[in-house]
């Protein structure tokens, strides 16, 4: 006889309520024991709760974004077990060992090249839907990787080891770059120090920029625009547009003048196949935004943004920012961009190296615009320059490409009316 069971939030070895960043199940779903549910995330760790019982999902009683603590309510189940399984705890990838082992391959454990684990498909291993989205991301073959959860159970901390592995050059067929590990230093020798643990954000950005970096080509093209006409007609505008509580800022003329370029040019608006074969062009244009919190760089997405007025774009960028630094930004408003802007023109600088956000083929920099002398019709005349920093992928861009796209660009930001015309 079935019965309607209540699947709750186990001990997760904390009193304080975490995160909820990924629903695993859907109403209508059949789920066996130890299959996860939902995965949490709290400062120090993510984990997946799996579940106590076996039945078919009724409803859910979370979703994205929500927070729960130990005893709160995950899902009803129908199920056939008239007994109650034992709550089992959710496993965190914190309490698991990353010590030196993780740095290589487990030597006795079997790997996926084996004749019979080649022929496993790969709906037929064993990972909740965020590792294989997360092996996705990093472009990593799961049969690859050594299973160390439950009944052969692929962890995100499998993944992680998996990829520290390739780039010390144990792992995965020689495709590893063979890079000396750091030595481990006693600073404390030299004087005093202490330590403080790097931000939830910045671990997992960190991660993601040392691939990008170490797998991509990068090649980065500088160049400047004349942006003394649209500043004039920025700060005409300035006082109007306050008064419908919005900013108008530099940075959403940049997104347009940017949509328009990716229009004419469409190869920057792609992404490399995973074989590495083809090209993936995208027909919409979303633009990731770097935004600086006081806990890292997030890059949340402004969708359509050739579809969108500049006002649309500034009420919309105002929202974000303000968001990501209160940390209320959700897990899909970061995903889907298909081309990147990282403006540091309200700190300063004069030009920088920008890391491409994968699976983006380019990203522009911003630097502070600063009042030049510029050679004009026989004499020198200030005019507001403003550096611009393009990194993009080699294997897809060439330079005369990247060469092109910084002057077109640059002609829509020395004359917006031209914007009118795309």
């Amino acid at each position: 006889m079935s019965q309607i069971i209540e699947v709750k939030v186990p001990d997760i070895g904390q009193d304080s309520a975490v995160d909820v960043i990924e629903v695993l199940v859907k109403a209508g779903d059949t789920v066996a024991i130890d299959d996860p549910l939902i995965t949490l995330e709290s400062d120090k760790a993510s984990m997946d709760v799996p579940s106590p019982y076996a039945g078919v999902v009724q409803s859910i009683a979370v979703k994205v974004g929500d927070q729960v603590k130990e005893s709160s309510v995950i899902l009803s189940l129908s199920t056939e077990d008239a007994v109650a399984v034992p709550e089992i705890p959710a496993k965190t990838e914190e309490t698991k060992k990353t010590t030196s082992t993780a740095l290589k391959p487990a030597a006795s454990a079997p790997t996926a090249t084996s004749a019979q684990e080649k022929e496993t498909t790969a709906d037929e291993l064993h990972a909740s839907p965020a590792v294989r989205r997360l092996a996705r991301e990093l472009d990593l073959n799961l049969r690859q990787i050594n299973a160390t959860g439950p009944k052969g159970r692929i962890t995100k901390e499998d993944v992680k080891n998996y990829v520290h592995a390739r780039m010390q050059g144990g792992g995965g067929g020689g495709a590893g770059l063979a890079i000396a590990p750091l030595p481990a230093i006693n600073f404390s020798q030299f004087g005093e120090i202490s330590t403080e643990p790097l931000s939830k954000i910045k671990k997992l950005s960190g991660a993601n920029l040392h691939r990008n970096w170490v797998s991509i080509p990068h090649v980065t093209q500088f160049d400047e625009a004349d942006i003394t006409s649209l500043e004039a007609f920025r700060q005409e505008r300035k006082s109007e547009v306050e008064k419908q509580g919005l900013k108008l800022t530099p940075l959403v003329f940049i997104m347009k003048a940017v949509a328009a370029t990716l229009k004419k040019m469409p190869i920057f608006n792609s992404s490399l196949s995973a074989d590495g074969t083809s090209l993936v062009l995208k027909h919409y244009i979303h633009l990731g935004v770097a935004v600086d919190t006081p806990n890292g760089l997030v890059v949340p997405v402004v969708r359509d943004v050739d579809k969108k007025s500049v006002l649309d774009l500034a009420a919309e960028l105002a929202d974000i920012s303000e968001r990501a630094r209160n940390k209320a930004l959700k897990t899909p408003e970061m995903q889907g961009s298909s081309f990147s802007i990282s403006s540091l023109g309200g700190i300063g600088g004069t030009a920088f190296t920008p890391i491409i956000n994968a699976p983006d083929v380019a990203i522009l920099g911003v630097s502070k615009a600063s009042q030049k002398p510029v050679y004009h019709e026989g004499t020198f005349v200030p005019r507001l320059m403003l550096p611009l920093s393009l990194s993009y992928d080699h294997r897809v861009i060439d330079g005369a490409d990247g060469a092109r796209f910084c002057k077109q660009l640059v002609e829509y930001l020395e004359d917006i009316r031209y914007l009118v015309l795309v």
